[in-house]
């Protein structure tokens, strides 16, 4: 059995973002934001459409969107295709879903931090050879970080990730391999089993599709 490419629209939404989509989404969130430590104890999927709250507002839409237990708001692109400013979409869309928290009246300590997961099928960053990079607000000169991380770009090139099934150690590792060769699997590899401990198996999802 071939599995379809989770880099597809439908498929990604499917395995990620679907209602059915919890426990595998927990545990990929934990493994490429959290650095594998079991931090999401749940999370609630909800609309990826982000309409524009005046008339004048351009309206976006992401792939996947949902809420952590702690109030924080993750949004995931998967991009196949490097079109023309792009990486401006990327802060609009985390700008503008940490801006839309608020309704009229409410104060400024009721906004929760955003984080946004893309992942490129192209390179965005020729600074570094990692495939796995994070941004958050930085001091210029003394590097130091701004007192509230409440807004975060985390992205994953998969152009760069070259580990073979064999090498594959740690949760990130597995579940990008999974995004970059799930076409080309025949059977789901026991050591992929660790890697959504919470329960969900994305390959099923996937398999479901083929």
């Amino acid at each position: 059995m071939r599995f379809i490419s989770p880099k597809t629209d439908f498929a990604f939404k499917k395995i990620f973002g679907s209602s059915e989509s919890k426990e595998v989404l927990i545990s990929f969130l934990d493994a490429l934001i959290y650095q594998g430590e079991s931090r999401i104890n749940n999370l609630d999927i909800i609309d990826p459409y982000n309409a524009g709250y005046t008339t004048e507002l351009k309206d976006t839409y992401l792939d996947v969107k949902a809420i952590l237990n702690d109030g924080s708001t993750v949004i995931i692109e998967m991009q196949v295709l490097n079109v023309p400013a792009f990486d401006k979409r990327v802060i609009y869309n985390l700008a503008k879903t940490y801006s839309t928290q608020l309704k009229y009246g409410e104060g400024y300590s009721k906004l929760k931090p955003v984080i946004a997961l893309t992942i490129t099928d192209f390179t965005m960053f020729e600074q570094t050879d990692r495939y796995l990079t994070r941004f958050v607000f930085k001091e210029y000169q003394d590097n130091f970080i701004y007192r509230n991380q409440h807004l975060t770009m985390v992205f994953v090139e998969l152009p760069k990730f070259s580990r073979s099934l064999e090498e594959l150690e740690t949760a990130s590792e597995k579940w990008i391999y999974f995004l970059k060769e799930a076409p080309n699997l025949e059977a789901i590899p026991e050591t992929f089993l660790d890697a959504v401990a919470h329960g969900g198996n994305p390959q099923d999802r996937a398999a479901s599709l083929s």
